[in-house]
Order: structure tokens, then C-alpha cells, then sequence
């Protein structure tokens, strides 16, 4: 049986579904879709994904059945449409689009106008009646295909465009007549044989086939590639052709073109929302050329005409089908569409990228309005996504200088340094740098620079613009058609009004305003209340898994709680010893030579872990709090250069060569492997034992304050033998008999261990015979499986996953054969010996949706991370437990 590789759509003849979209990709599956519901949709056919995957498993042949079905397809099309391809008296012309099953910004552009050549170009002319419209769609057709099928550099067919409107002395592309636009498609006819060293292809099939292999190419060009690893989508999807009947918003006033939303994309409010050109074609709405006009006379400033003015029955139709399109979908969607002499052609439905607060309003709303249940809220939006409102927006009140002003295309504030190119964004971002990427347009070549930078600025294009819609959906903010704005590569600089930014300089962009300022203007901390909150009580109310923080300072335990953290996860307590109060104390410890003077100088140090804990516990208020005692070798307490060796000698008046030996001695060749972890406080057990005092004099003390019942979890780094946590947890046992007795209180609290060793995983059934909870510190565990040191691996972790050795990098998202598997396998032998045992996860990885999935489906009791991470870790561990374990990504 013949495997089928085309499914037509429109016409009457809808192969294809929604749900589809594996196989036809989401532009193509939403088309065919479109047209089973009634819409208007021109009719054309979908190349499947499995072609491009053939594609590539056969060296770029393609499958042997191709040919015909498309051939087969075309034939329906011209049937349905009264046309033929090639046809010189009556040319069939069609578009080609790629479509991938999620939108990437990196595959290849849209080709329009595809079928003409010198001869159909006549039949276009007497059809329509009008030779300006046949000439301009002719012109258009060589440049779309010129540049994004035979790789012409598209600022060359920019330049002839533009001296023929030098020579006629306008500044429009529309004040250009048919004779003249013969004469730029014949300039760009030499043009391209020059630098291609062909013609420009005549023939309409050549022409096709050209295209279709282009779509296919294009899914492993380098910005689709660095596109596909940005959000973790596998290569081996592959991507749809879609070719379509054309129909055209160019042929003169009772035409247009335009890009919606059926709600704000920037806000989430419920508006239709979005722009059109009148006698315009495809990419100009988003191009940047023109400035696009509202839809609704409601949303027009002076000297706009919407497109309910212009166009009322075209506009009134529209309105309907967003809320067709609303109700069939329940979510937001991004429509393109197009208008032929008044009548209003469908040319694609998806869900729109949104701002993080616009997916929150929209999940919240559309809840509220019954379009969808609240756990479909909790599922529609992404987890990554809420980094963008964790972090600081403009201080209204803060001073700032007002450089210029654009439109406000994605929300949110940020500063940094000028610079002009995408490459040099990557670079200076890796350096550390803040950087704003500044360009006249952006355009899928830069994906990389603007996912380094900060923010992104451009002098043209409208709302829906490349630069807006790929920073949204990335979370940056962004200005665009910032015209007062001039941008000059040459010479590196932006100007506007009399002032100039040249590169290296700051400025700040505000997202929320489209308003540019010179400098840097303070920022402020973010409000989360209203939908926010709502969304997250609702992800509380099913998720299964506790959220806890990584904290060791006041600080960090208040944002924890102001973002929903249930505790601390993992308290550093490494971290408080290099506070300048303590850490002479600590030198002083080191340098001790013996028992009695290490504990002299560790006394020195009680009564500011006490005052630690007192915080922690008293912010935490009866919430768990899970302390680390000390994990790291000593010597990362010692300074490293020798004149600061000298002061410090100087300062414990102990001899400079004594100092430089001891700092010798305590040198190691592999720390991490090292004198560390449990391993000191069984060669040094003082220090242990003033940890664990202070932490049950501050418990005992926040106890009696709260009249709340505290339960310290103390935990012992690095354990890998179970007589080391014996020996360790019996210095602390001790130490809590000692303190119960003084203060004529007794507390309950726990004490267990960080698995952070395979050999520790390994023997969980022995060591929870003597720890009361587990904490799986993933960072060190992904270290000593891998065999990788962290500070190091980053040299060659990126080729690592760019060469799809590893899928990720294992130390922002959890590798769940490895690493994952010692955790199952410790989860199961610790409750097996204890069935009641603590489960829970402390490394960065407890604030990864993709490694919160893990923990659920191992059956973990909590995740901890990052207090800025806490919402996310919230959202993502609901989506796990309504996916059974896995994470929610269509989002």
C-alpha cells in the first residue's frame, strides 16, 4: 500500500485535522482545521514532516511517491481555484510556507507569488486588469525567492528598490508605477544571475521543487538549530510544507493584509488586537517597511484609518471568526489573514506567543469565563515563562533622561550596554556583560544575540514584528519602530534628538512603555498579586510535591516565603562563616594547632550561628528548615595571595612562613574529592558541635518565642559510609542532650544526610537505619557520576550537547538515566529499611520543570531551589502531578 506523504486541505477536501500536527505540523493541521469548520481558508495541500525526516535518512532524495501525490495535489488545487500552474493565459500561483508542529522563528521565510515568470506574468496582467499589481507581485516573488530559496543577501534587492524610488524622487514602494517596477524586476533578474552565476529559475515546477527542498533545508540551518536547543525540541520532529493557492491583499484599496490576536499578546486582555495594510502583501505587516495600521477604529490614533473604517464588511467578518477560532481552540490564537477585493481569506490560526503575564491573565480569564477548567490553567502555562515577572521592573520614581520612544512590543525593564550586532551580544553576554541588542530589524539571523541580551531595540517594524514576537515569547523586553531613533552600523551608534549613544554606552529600555532612556534608571521589585496568585493557588491545589528554598540569609528566606516556598530545603551554612565579623575566627580555627586553641576560636563563632538560626527560624515560622553543616575543605577560607597571607599572619600574630605552610597543607590536587563534608567534622568534631548548639539554642529560643513547635532538620554533608553518619550524628545527639538539659527544653528534629556519592545511593538500605531523611544534593551527584568537575565542564559541555552527545547539560537539568537512576534506587532502598523516610532534592536541578517531572514520577517528597525559582518549581511540580509525571510543554 502506497504510504501517503501529501494531505489536501480546502476546497471540500480536508485530509488533515487539528490534532494532526506531528504529521502536518501546526500550520498545516490548524489549515486543514480552518477549513472543516467553514472558514475561509484558499485551498492547497501539506507536505508531511516524515518527508523531511526521509528527507535527511536518504542523503536529501526524497521518497519515491512524492512526486506524484503532489503533482495529484496540485491538479485539486487548480480544479478548485479555476487555474493552472504555469498556465500563461490563466497561472495558478501559490505559496510556500514551512511549518514545523511548534512555531520556530529560525526556518525559512514565506514565499509568495511562486509560478511567475516573464510569460505568466502577462496572464496575471489581463486577468486582474491591472499591470502594476502583476509587475509588483512579480518583484516581490523574485526577491522572496531570491533570498530565502537561492541565498541572495536581501539588502541587494533593497538597494534597487530604493534607487528607483531615488530616481522617481518618492518615498514610498506604493507611488511606484507597473514600468517601473519592470524595470526593477529586470535589474533583479541580472542581479541574481550575477551573484548566483544562473538565470533566475523560469520554470513554475522547478520553481516548487526549489522551495519545498529550501523548507527542508531550513530545518537544520544554524539559527533553527540554535532555536531548536534554546527550547529543547528534538530534530528529529522535522518539519511540513504547506503550498497554497494564492490570494491577494495587494491589488489595490478594497485589499489588505494583516496579523491578529484574538487578545492582547502583550497584556493578556481580552481585545482583539493586531495590525493590517491595505494594498499590501504577506511579510510588509511584519516586515517593517510600511507602518501597519489598528484594526478597530476604537484602537486608532489621529491620522490612522482602521481597518473597520476601511474595510467594514471585511473587518466585521474577521470579528467573527475570532471568536469562531476562540471558542474552537479555547486559547489565544495568532491569525494571518488576508483580504481580495473585499472578500477575507484565512491563512493560518496558532496559539500566540504571549508575555508570561498575558499566558496568566489569559489561563485565568479563560478559566473564569468557562472556556476551560482551572487545572487546564494550571497546565496552559509554562513554568520557565514566570521568570519574567521575577525580576525588577523601572522605579517610576527614579530619575531617567527620555532618549527616545517605540512602541511597547514586550513588557518589562532592562539596562545594559549598546551593541549593534547579534554576534557581539553572544560574545559580551558570555563575558558577563548586560548587553541591549540595537538594530534597525531584526530577523531570524539574530535569534542567538537577542536570546544573549538583556532587551532588544529596533527603529522599525510594528507590534507584531519579528523583534516583538521572538522577544516575547524569550521573555525580554523590547522596544520597536523606534523612528525617532537612527542606527548607524559604520560608525556604531544610535542618535536621536541631537544626543548619540555610540557602542559600549548604557541605556535602559522600558517594554511596558516603549520609552528609551540614556543611563541606567533604578528598578524595582516585582508585585505578585491578582492573576498570579490566583494561578498559583490553583497549581497548589493539586500538585503533590512540597516546594522548598535554598537560603542562608534573611534575605533569601523572605523572598522564599513572598514567592510560596513550605521551608528551606538547604540552609549553606559555609556561606555565613565569610561574613568580615567571622571569617578572622575562622582563620583563627585553621590555623589552631591544637584541639584546645581550634575551640577558643570556634567559640567566637556560636553566637553568630545562634543569631543565624534565630532569623531563619522566626522568618520561616514552623516551616521546616533543613541545615547543611559545614560542606567545603578549609582552605577556601584562606586568602591566596601572599600579601594577604602576610596581613593575615600579621593579624593572628603567628610567623608568615607558619602561615604559608599551613595554607600548603591544606592545599588539595581534586577538593571537591577532598578533606570535606563529614569528613571534617569527624577530624574536627568541635566544629559540628558548635553548629548543632547553636541550631538547637536558636530552635529552643524561636520555640519558646512562637509557641510553635520547631523541627530542625540537620544535615550531614558527603556521607558515603554509614559509620561516618554514625559517628557524626552521635556528636550531634549529644550536643542536643547537652542543650536540652541546660534550657529545660526538649525539641523534636531529625537528622540525616546528603546523598551526593554513588556509593552513598547505593547503600541507602544501611544508611537509613541511621539518618531520619534523605537530601539528594544533585549538583555533586551529577559531578562524581559524571566524573565531571562543574567549574570545568563548561569548556566543553556546549559541543557536548551541540553534538547531541548529551541531550543537556546535566547540571541545569537532571540526567535521569544516570544520575536520575542512583536517586531512584536510593528512594527505593531507604524507604524499604524506613518507610516513612524524607525524600527530597536541593540542587539547582529542584527549580527545572523537566527534573521536577522526575522527582514526581520517583515518588519524592519535596524539591528545593533558588528562592526566585520557587513559583516555577510551584507551577511546574502541579504540571507533573496532572500529567502523571510529566510536564505540560505545549504551552
Amino acid at each position: 500500500m502506497t504510504h501517503q506523504w501529501v494531505y489536501s486541505f480546502g476546497a471540500g477536501r480536508n485530509e488533515g485535522r487539528a490534532d494532526m500536527r506531528n504529521l502536518l505540523g501546526g500550520k498545516g493541521a490548524n489549515l486543514a482545521e480552518m477549513a472543516s469548520i467553514g472558514l475561509p481558508v484558499p485551498p492547497g495541500f501539506t507536505i508531511t514532516t516524515e518527508v523531511c525526516t526521509a528527507f535527511y535518512d536518504n542523503d536529501r532524495n526524497y521518497p519515491a511517491e512524492l512526486k506524484p501525490q503532489v503533482d495529484a495535489a496540485l491538479a485539486r488545487v487548480e480544479e478548485a481555484v479555476g487555474n493552472k500552474f504555469g498556465d500563461p493565459a490563466k497561472p495558478l500561483l501559490v505559496s510556500v510556507r514551512s511549518g514545523a508542529r511548534v512555531s520556530m522563528p529560525g526556518m525559512m521565510d514565506t514565499v509568495l507569488n511562486l509560478g511567475l515568470n516573464d510569460t505568466t506574468v502577462a496572464g496575471l496582467e489581463k486577468a486582474s486588469g491591472d499591470a502594476r499589481f502583476a509587475w509588483d507581485s512579480y518583484r516581490r516573488f523574485i526577491q522572496m525567492y531570491g533570498s530565502v530559496v537561492l541565498g541572495v543577501d536581501h539588502h541587494r534587492f533593497e538597494e534597487i528598490i530604493e534607487e528607483a524610488k531615488l530616481e522617481k524622487a518618492v518615498s514610498e514602494d506604493t507611488a511606484l508605477d507597473a514600468d517601473d517596477w519592470r524595470h526593477v524586476v529586470a535589474s533583479y533578474k541580472a542581479m541574481v544571475a550575477e551573484v548566483t552565476g544562473k538565470p533566475f529559475p523560469m520554470d513554475p515546477a522547478e520553481q516548487l521543487w526549489g522551495a519545498i527542498g529550501a523548507v527542508f533545508g531550513s530545518w537544520m540551518n544554524p539559527r533553527a538549530n540554535t532555536y531548536r536547543r534554546l527550547n529543547d525540541i528534538p530534530a528529529s520532529w522535522g518539519t511540513a510544507v504547506n503550498v497554497q493557492a494564492m490570494v491577494f491583499g495587494n491589488m489595490g484599496e478594497d485589499c489588505a493584509t494583516g496579523v491578529c490576536f484574538t487578545r492582547d499578546p502583550s497584556t493578556g486582555e481580552n481585545v482583539f488586537y493586531g495590525e493590517f495594510l491595505v494594498n499590501a502583501q504577506g511579510e510588509d505587516v511584519v516586515a517593517g517597511i510600511r507602518t501597519p495600521q489598528p484594526l478597530s477604529k476604537a484602537r486608532a490614533k489621529v491620522g490612522e484609518i482602521s481597518m473597520e473604517e476601511a474595510l467594514p464588511g471585511a473587518y466585521a467578518e474577521l470579528c467573527k471568526v475570532r471568536e469562531t477560532l476562540e471558542r474552537h481552540y479555547a486559547d489565544m490564537q495568532d491569525i494571518e489573514f488576508t483580504v481580495q477585493q473585499n472578500k477575507l481569506y484565512m491563512l493560518q490560526t496558532r496559539n500566540g506567543k504571549r508575555t508570561a503575564a498575558a499566558s496568566l491573565r489569559i489561563a485565568v480569564d479563560m478559566a473564569n469565563e468557562a472556556l476551560i477548567d482551572r487545572r487546564e490553567a494550571v497546565k496552559r502555562v509554562s513554568p520557565g515563562s514566570l521568570d519574567q515577572l521575577l525580576h525588577p521592573t523601572l522605579d517610576p520614581k527614579a530619575p531617567r533622561k527620555l532618549l527616545s520612544k517605540g512602541l511597547p512590543a514586550s513588557p518589562g525593564a532592562a539596562c545594559g550596554i549598546v551593541v549593534f550586532s547579534a554576534d557581539e551580544a553572544e560574545a559580551r553576554a558570555a563575558k558577563g556583560e548586560a548587553v541591549i541588542l540595537v538594530r534597525i530589524e531584526t530577523s531570524p539571523e539574530d535569534i542567538h544575540g537577542m536570546h544573549a541580551a538583556k532587551g532588544i531595540l529596533t527603529t522599525r517594524g510594528g507590534m507584531t514584528s519579528h523583534a516583538a514576537v521572538v522577544a516575547r515569547g524569550m521573555g525580554r523586553p523590547c522596544v520597536a519602530g523606534a523612528g525617532g531613533v537612527a542606527v548607524d552600523y559604520n560608525s556604531q551608534q544610535l542618535s536621536a534628538g541631537g544626543v548619540v549613544v555610540r557602542g559600549g554606552e548604557t541605556i535602559t529600555l522600558d517594554g511596558a512603555t516603549g520609552e528609551v532612556f540614556v543611563g541606567t534608571v533604578a528598578m524595582i521589585e516585582p508585585q505578585l498579586s491578582g492573576d498570579f496568585a490566583t494561578l498559583m493557588g490553583w497549581a497548589d491545589e493539586v500538585r503533590r510535591l512540597k516546594v522548598r528554598a535554598n537560603a542562608e540569609t534573611p534575605m533569601d528566606a523572605d523572598t522564599a516565603r513572598k514567592f510560596g516556598a513550605e521551608g528551606i530545603g538547604l540552609c549553606r551554612t559555609e556561606h555565613m562563616f565569610f561574613d568580615p565579623e567571622r571569617i578572622g575566627a575562622v582563620r583563627q580555627m585553621i590555623m589552631a594547632e591544637t584541639e584546645e586553641g581550634r575551640r577558643d576560636a570556634i567559640a567566637r563563632l556560636l553566637p553568630f550561628q545562634r543569631k543565624d538560626f534565630v532569623e531563619l527560624f522566626r522568618i520561616m515560622a514552623g516551616l521546616p528548615v533543613t541545615i547543611r553543616l559545614l560542606d567545603p575543605p578549609l582552605h577556601e577560607f584562606l586568602p591566596h595571595k601572599e600579601e594577604e597571607l602576610a596581613e593575615l599572619a600579621e593579624s593572628l600574630g603567628v610567623d608568615v612562613e607558619a602561615m604559608r605552610r599551613r595554607a600548603d597543607d591544606l592545599k588539595e590536587a581534586n577538593p571537591m574529592l577532598g578533606h570535606r563534608g563529614c569528613r571534617l567534622g569527624i577530624t574536627y568534631p568541635e566544629i559540628y558541635e558548635m553548629q548543632a548548639r547553636a541550631i538547637f539554642e536558636a530552635a529552643v529560643e524561636i520555640g519558646k518565642e512562637s509557641g510553635k513547635a520547631l523541627v530542625p532538620e540537620i544535615m550531614i554533608p558527603l556521607v558515603g559510609m554509614v559509620r561516618e553518619l554514625e559517628v557524626t550524628r552521635a556528636q550531634v545527639d549529644k550536643v542536643a542532650k547537652a542543650v536540652f538539659a541546660e534550657t529545660g527544653t526538649t525539641i523534636e528534629y531529625l537528622v540525616g544526610t546528603m546523598i551526593e556519592l554513588p556509593r552513598a545511593a547505593l547503600i541507602a538500605d544501611k544508611i537509613a537505619e541511621v539518618g531520619d531523611f534523605f537530601s539528594f544534593g544533585t549538583n555533586d551527584l551529577t559531578q562524581t557520576v559524571f566524573g565531571l568537575s562543574r567549574d570545568d565542564a563548561g569548556k566543553f559541555l556546549p559541543t557536548y550537547v551541540e553534538k547531541g552527545i548529551l541531550p543537556k547539560d546535566p547540571f541545569v537539568s537532571l540526567d535521569v538515566d544516570g544520575v536520575g537512576a542512583l536517586v531512584e534506587i536510593a528512594a527505593e532502598k531507604g524507604r524499604a529499611t524506613k518507610p516513612g523516610l524524607k525524600l527530597g532534592i536541593c540542587g539547582e536541578h529542584g527549580g527545572d520543570p523537566a527534573s521536577i517531572q522526575f522527582c514526581e514520577k520517583a515518588g519524592l517528597d519535596y524539591v528545593s531551589c533558588s528562592p526566585y525559582r520557587v513559583p516555577v518549581a510551584r507551577l511546574a511540580a502541579a504540571q507533573a502531578a496532572l500529567s502523571g509525571g510529566g510536564v505540560d510543554r505545549t504551552a
